[in-house]
């Protein structure tokens, strides 16, 4: 009997440690909470996750994003209505405010995008706006990237 739990044990444990081995891919990087408190974030490699105590919170992707939003319709200054579609750019810079820093990322960009082109746009004529479609996207850009900088991602580029 005694010889047949020994082994037993021993396949156990193998399982344990080897299902706790944790290898990150290149251009990722993961959260992991220790007892569901923030305790580091991994970058490339092999890393030992412990067993029961350990977990991995989120898998983040490193690599440039896009992120496509529905038309949005905004009133120009001379009381013009349009259907403008928004595409942008970003890239995760910090994993950690990533993860904690707002509920749902690409619903608060996507609602940060909609009122930032809204206040652009309204300040403009339809001429205007028509014709200067790179100056605001680099206004966009900017207002953008900087209200983005708590949450960990830098967005890179705005098209119109």
């Amino acid at each position: 009997m005694k010889w047949i739990i020994v082994p037993i044990l021993v396949v156990l444990l193998l399982i344990l440690v080897v299902s706790n081995i944790v290898i990150v891919q290149q251009s990722r990087a993961y959260v992991v909470e220790r007892l569901g408190a923030f305790r580091t974030v991994w970058n490339v490699g092999l890393h030992l996750k412990v067993p029961f105590i350990e977990r991995v919170a989120k898998k983040v992707s490193l690599k440039e994003q896009v992120a496509d939003f529905a038309p949005q319709p905004v009133i120009t200054k001379d009381n013009v209505t349009m259907q403008i579609d928004t595409v942008i750019y970003f890239q995760i810079t910090d994993p950690k405010l990533y993860t904690y820093g707002v509920e749902h990322p690409m619903n608060a960009i996507e609602n940060l995008t909609a009122t930032t082109l809204r206040n652009i746009i309204g300040d403009m004529e339809l001429d205007q706006s028509l014709t200067s479609r790179d100056t605001i996207n680099s206004r966009m850009r900017s207002i953008l990237d900087e209200a983005t900088d708590p949450w960990g991602i830098k967005v890179n580029r705005v098209e119109l």
